[in-house]
């Protein structure tokens, strides 16, 4: 099984005609996954590659009946975006779309709070489950459909660990990148939960960074609820003191969110910390050999 999507998830491309929509339209399409509709304003009743194009999202819904929208538009127009596609009903949203401002997230999180409505990102690779549906960036290649589920706030690292269990001939559930911004839609603890109901994720891989609360948080929860083996990276060991990193979440303030932290508190609850980000696959292969 997997989580959030798979071979039957209907898809349709926020920005299809444009220079990123349209070019990772195509190898989403050859991946395998179902992308049934556009939307481009203005551009309603063309086709691209064959797929029609509509100017509003509820027009796409009812016509061709997808219930998940990857979102390729700049950062202006991305919370609009959002909000369009779950006013129209859709369930699952990724947003790619990196450079929205902090004081627009928050009023698309205030608007999604008790919707139906997932979104993951902003500023994130999207979701992957193996051999079945893309709905994002990462290099579908290197994946391989398996039991160990992989949550990340780094784009990048993701596809270094994902390749290293692939490598080591551990296959993955689904692989969600959360995104790396202050305010990003879902947290680990909602995936944690998902993936716990999961009878075919036999374990989880967690890849964190320095700065917020995501990692304590699913500490916490882990500790009281979730009967998986977990593993974690957290990246920022040698982060120099007082200078912002990389993402706009990797921001330490008044103590909160330093590696030290992170690491006590998730290897309190049994997780099991991977050093270096070089052995991530060896050592899911040495610890849980049934894979």
């Amino acid at each position: 099984m997997s989580i959030l999507i798979n071979k039957d998830t209907r898809v349709l491309v926020q920005g299809i005609t444009g220079k990123e929509g349209s070019f990772h339209t195509l190898r989403m399409r050859g991946y395998g996954t179902k992308i049934v509709a556009g939307v481009t304003p203005g551009k309603g009743g063309q086709f691209f590659s064959g797929i029609p194009v509509f100017d509003t999202i509820r027009e796409a819904v009812n016509s061709e009946g997808a219930g998940a929208s990857i979102i390729f538009v700049p950062p202006p127009s991305a919370p609009d975006a959002i909000i369009e596609a779950s006013e129209a009903g859709i369930d699952t949203i990724v947003c790619i779309t990196d450079g929205i401002p902090v004081h627009d997230m928050i009023e698309v999180k205030r608007y999604l709070k008790g919707k139906k409505t997932r979104l993951i990102g902003p500023n994130c690779p999207g979701i992957i489950t193996p051999e079945e549906s893309k709905m994002g960036i990462m290099p579908g290649h290197i994946h391989k459909k398996g039991p160990v589920g992989v949550i990340s706030r780094s784009g990048s690292l993701t596809y270094e660990a994902v390749n290293q269990l692939t490598e080591n001939n551990i296959g993955q559930s689904t692989c969600i990148g959360i995104g790396g911004d202050m305010i990003v839609g879902t947290s680990f603890v909602e995936l944690l939960r998902l993936f716990n109901d999961d009878p075919e994720t036999e374990a989880v891989l967690i890849i964190g960074e320095i700065g917020g609360e995501e990692e304590e948080a699913s500490a916490e929860y882990i500790k009281e609820n979730f009967d998986k083996a977990v593993f974690a990276y957290i990246a920022g060991r040698t982060a120099p003191k007082d200078k912002r990193m990389g993402h706009a979440g990797a921001i330490i303030e008044r103590g909160r969110g330093t590696y030290e932290r992170k690491v006590e508190s998730l290897r309190s609850c049994g997780v099991d910390i991977i050093m270096n980000p070089a052995e991530i696959g060896k050592t899911i292969q040495r610890v849980t050999s049934k894979f």
